[in-house]
């Protein structure tokens, strides 16, 4: 090893470099929040208020809480970016683990943060602001507010002997030249993410909304009513069996897989409830918490053969990690990428095919009893099949609706309409979900695909043509129209030529 002794230079982060890389990190805006969530929850708020005021270009966010605060000296360590390891012991309630959370957070949404903290009847405060940062180049912690913030504080400080308020100002998005107070279209946008962020937080802090020691969670005003993923209290839901799976050194990882009902066995409002906040598709798979707090939500964790298909939607597992086993899990600073460790992929996927498996039947029943019902050919405009293993996607000629068009001497015009409509309303979803075993190999070619156009194929070609000429386009133009037109922009003719 390197003696003691050996020469050295001192490279320090440059400060506008380095608050441009914090700043650059890729948090969403709900995401950010849930950060400042964090360490109220950390310090045991009770009370958690999250306050969104339109401003136009001096619009702010803030994060009021009733937890244990900081003397001068906590708020200066807190206000320091990575001010602590990665394996700094943490409390058990401490949600974070890089001690860059706050910054990182707040730089990625805002150029003015400022924090006040009032202990024990004092109050102390400091403010980053970016802009003097890289003005001067030095990370110069300001200990004074200016009118306009203290304006702001002055509403929104807490009420007891203690607590904590993280102010966003100059927030990035809203603090432009051209955004006015009477901006309709950007308020909006800005209220939606109000929105977006309640949805957010429901989800990530389910577990401490309920039951005994709940936290009273609040976005402008609303109460934050948990969002629970896997439907606990439904009776239709299927848990199947518990796991702890060995971490080695990390502890016990404990993995609950869930199959949630079909659509019948759910209200409408239940459905829509269901889905979360990013709709079913991406809501389906693993759900990772550390301490209670949502790591990672719907991902199925890059296991080989395991990606989202509508037929696994109803397919959602809890995982619990130690906090201890932050590393092996590939935990990053924004709480939003996990990557298991080697020796549990193998456990997890087999648990995620089980769970996939079940949901699967749950909706290819469905759609059995749904395809049997076509045995009469009265009854459905549309006629899938699977001949020679392949999706076959028909209209149902002996439909009554269908036959009236195809008559003899023309069809009436309302007949067409009707028969649009009803092939509109009628698309068989649920069949074509159960049927479709993969994503490629029994896709559905039009007319056996790319290649010389059969009889079928020239005919309907014929008649599109046809109908462009007679609508007013020359024979040349019809035919370099018709070359661009689905599946004939894939098929062989006299369009072609």
């Amino acid at each position: 090893m390197p003696g003691g002794n050996m020469r050295y230079d001192i490279a320090a982060p440059e400060p506008a470099g380095m608050v441009a890389s914090l700043s650059s990190l890729g948090y969403s805006l709900p995401a950010a929040i849930a950060d400042l969530v964090d360490n109220s929850i950390s310090a045991k708020a009770r009370n958690v208020d999250v306050e969104f005021a339109w401003r136009g270009r001096d619009s702010w966010i803030a994060v009021v809480d009733d937890g244990r605060a900081m003397d001068q000296d906590e708020l200066v360590t807190a206000m320091t970016v990575a001010a602590r390891g990665a394996h700094t012991p943490r409390s058990a309630s401490d949600l974070g683990r890089f001690g860059v959370g706050l910054k990182s957070a707040s730089f990625s949404q805002a150029r003015q943060l400022t924090v006040l903290s009032r202990k024990g009847g004092q109050e102390h405060v400091r403010v980053w602001d970016l802009d003097a940062v890289e003005r001067h180049g030095e990370w110069r912690l300001l200990r004074e507010t200016d009118n306009e913030t203290e304006s702001v504080l002055r509403r929104i400080r807490p009420k007891g002997d203690s607590g904590t308020v993280v102010l966003w100002q100059r927030l990035n998005g809203y603090h432009a030249d051209d955004v006015v107070a009477d901006d309709e279209a950007t308020q909006r946008q800005f209220y939606a993410e109000a929105s977006s962020t309640e949805a957010h937080l429901a989800m990530v802090f389910a577990r401490f909304l309920t039951g005994r020691g709940r936290r009273n969670l609040r976005v402008s005003g609303t109460p934050v009513e948990p969002w629970d993923p896997f439907m606990s209290a439904h009776p239709s839901v299927q848990p199947l069996s518990a796991e702890e799976l060995s971490a080695g050194i990390g502890g016990l990882v404990r993995v609950e897989g869930f199959v949630l009902p079909g659509a019948h066995r759910l209200s409408a409002e239940e459905y829509d409830r269901a889905a979360g906040p990013q709709g079913w598709l991406d809501q389906q798979g693993f759900y990772v918490y550390r301490r209670n707090r949502l790591i990672l939500a719907g991902d199925w964790l890059g296991l080989p053969r395991m990606r989202r298909e509508e037929k696994y939607n109803l397919a959602r597992i809890a995982v619990d990690i130690p906090a201890e086993s932050d590393a092996e899990w590939g935990v990053d600073v924004r709480k939003a990428n996990v990557v298991p460790p080697v020796s549990l992929r193998p456990h997890l996927h087999r648990i995620a095919r089980n769970a996939r498996g079940r949901a699967a039947d749950v909706l290819r029943y469905r759609g059995k009893v749904a395809a049997r019902t076509h045995g009469d050919p009265m009854v459905h405009v549309w006629s899938v099949r699977r001949p020679d293993g392949r999706l076959v996607c028909r209209i149902n000629r002996s439909h009554p609706l269908v036959q009236a068009v195809l008559r003899p001497g023309g069809a009436r015009t309302e007949d067409v309409h009707a028969l649009v409509r009803l092939l509109e309303e009628t698309v068989p979803v649920t069949t074509l979900r159960v049927m479709h075993e993969t994503d490629a190999c029994d896709d559905p070619e039009p007319f056996g695909g790319a290649g010389p156009a059969d009889d079928q194929a020239v005919e309907v070609a014929q008649r599109i043509y046809e109908s462009l000429v007679s609508g007013g386009r020359s024979p040349s133009a019809a035919r370099e129209r018709l070359r661009t037109i689905a599946p004939f922009d894939q098929l062989q003719g006299f369009w072609s030529n």
